[in-house]
């Protein structure tokens, strides 16, 4: 993977995350921690964490571990939900598992269960970026009324919303609705959401030479949506990461976009 191929993003702060990312979820222990080597190794310069994860440590490691200066590393975790009100406690504790000073996107994993918690977390989130302890901060599965309250409350808008997304999960008017207000898409479970054998999507991989996933992580990037497919396996993670020696023609992305809500 060159690295000057690497489509990104532009958060608030001048801060720019890759649009291809690694995801962790499920990566645990010994496997985890080698599986981040690997895909730092092949390529990769973005890493999705998560306090609920259990598997800060071990991405820690892995990126000591490449030998990759930290500036060059993408790192994202997420404030698990029941630990609204220990934001602070919560972050430190996550840059000393993970061996950083910073991370570069942290995002509130779920919507608080109670509502009136919804606001004084975001406060909490934003004057943790404001005192350098993340470079971004956002959020994941909220609604777009949910990012609404966030906005008209502090004037700030998440960086991100990481949310289920996939071809069949497609939903241009949210996709609209989000970058309206100036926050980036990130999708997660691209595969899990998606039907590889879908006759659209292989006999679009078939004219590239390609595979029916790769498809769709060069559907997201063409979308310049933020993708992070996960997996343990040293050959898939190379697949998933060779998605830059092709493009999808805006034939193949209305099609592929037909499969889903438009």
């Amino acid at each position: 993977m060159d690295q000057a191929d690497h489509p990104t993003a532009l958060l608030p702060g001048d801060v720019r995350i890759p649009l291809l990312g690694f995801g962790t979820w499920q990566a645990t222990g010994e496997a985890g921690y080698q599986a981040v080597l690997a895909a730092l190794d092949i390529g990769y310069r973005h890493i999705d964490t998560a306090t609920m994860y259990g598997n800060e440590e071990e991405v820690g490691r892995a990126l000591r571990d490449s030998g990759l200066p930290r500036e060059e590393v993408f790192l994202t975790t997420k404030l698990p939900p029941e630990r609204v009100g220990r934001e602070r406690e919560t972050i430190e504790q996550s840059l000393r598992a993970l061996g950083v000073d910073q991370v570069d996107l942290w995002l509130v994993h779920w919507p608080p269960s109670e509502p009136g918690d919804l606001i004084p977390v975001w406060r909490e989130m934003l004057a943790a970026r404001d005192a350098g302890l993340a470079r971004a901060v956002g959020v994941s599965n909220f609604s777009t009324g949910q990012i609404d309250e966030l906005i008209q409350a502090t004037q700030e808008p998440p960086a991100i919303n990481q949310i289920k997304w996939s071809p069949p999960l497609y939903d241009r008017q949210r996709h609209l609705e989000l970058r309206d207000r100036g926050v980036v898409l990130e999708g997660y479970s691209p595969f899990k959401a998606s039907n590889l054998s879908d006759p659209v999507l292989t006999r679009i991989a078939a004219a590239h030479e390609v595979s029916p996933a790769q498809v769709v992580l060069r559907w997201h990037l063409d979308h310049e949506i933020v993708v992070i497919p996960k997996s343990v396996t040293p050959e898939r993670i190379r697949a998933n990461a060779d998605v830059f020696g092709f493009s999808l023609t805006p034939e193949e992305m209305r099609d592929i976009d037909a499969l889903g809500k438009v």
